[in-house]
């Protein structure tokens, strides 16, 4: 039995209905010897600008999920992920597309990060201190923090808009 999906601004009407497709999503948990990860923000222009995420982005067609994720991270920091592990995945149901996140902790990558489309970057430890988290970036943090033994607070949260 699958478990129901993470429901992202639950109040807002969903865009193509019950019955839209799920986009899969590759998405990369970079971390670093001294425990933290990176988090990056979406840049302006796209659904949540602003927000503060894994990165990472959609499989094309034939690719397998770490092929998306070596492309996404080349294409947005312009670095090249050379230890993936394929994690855990989410199904995260957001106003404008329903998404399975496939979560993959990235150990190792050649080179220095590059901000190619206009994003923000912070390297962060739990609780983390940047605002807003986007959703789908929560059940990660949490994830996290179990694998820590960490007991408080994941994240600040956001007020309401």
């Amino acid at each position: 039995m699958s478990r129901a999906p993470l429901v992202a601004d639950g109040e807002r009407p969903r865009e193509g209905g019950a019955d839209r497709p799920v986009t899969e999503v590759a998405v990369g948990v970079l971390l670093q010897h001294d425990g933290s990860f990176l988090l990056t923000s979406r840049p302006a222009g796209k659904v949540y600008a602003g927000y503060w995420e894994f990165p990472g982005g959609k499989l094309e067609t034939g690719e397998s999920v770490v092929q998306a994720l070596q492309r996404e991270l080349h294409e947005e920091l312009g670095i090249e992920a050379v230890q993936i592990q394929p994690w855990k995945s989410e199904l995260v149901d957001y106003p404008h597309a329903l998404v399975r996140l496939n979560f993959c902790k990235v150990l190792a990558w050649h080179g220095e990060l590059q901000m190619r489309e206009g994003q923000s970057f912070a390297w962060q430890q739990l609780p983390v201190a940047v605002v807003p988290v986007l959703p789908g970036t929560v059940p990660v943090l949490q994830w996290l923090a179990q694998e820590r033994g960490f007991a408080g607070p994941t994240h600040p949260v956001a007020p309401a808009p």
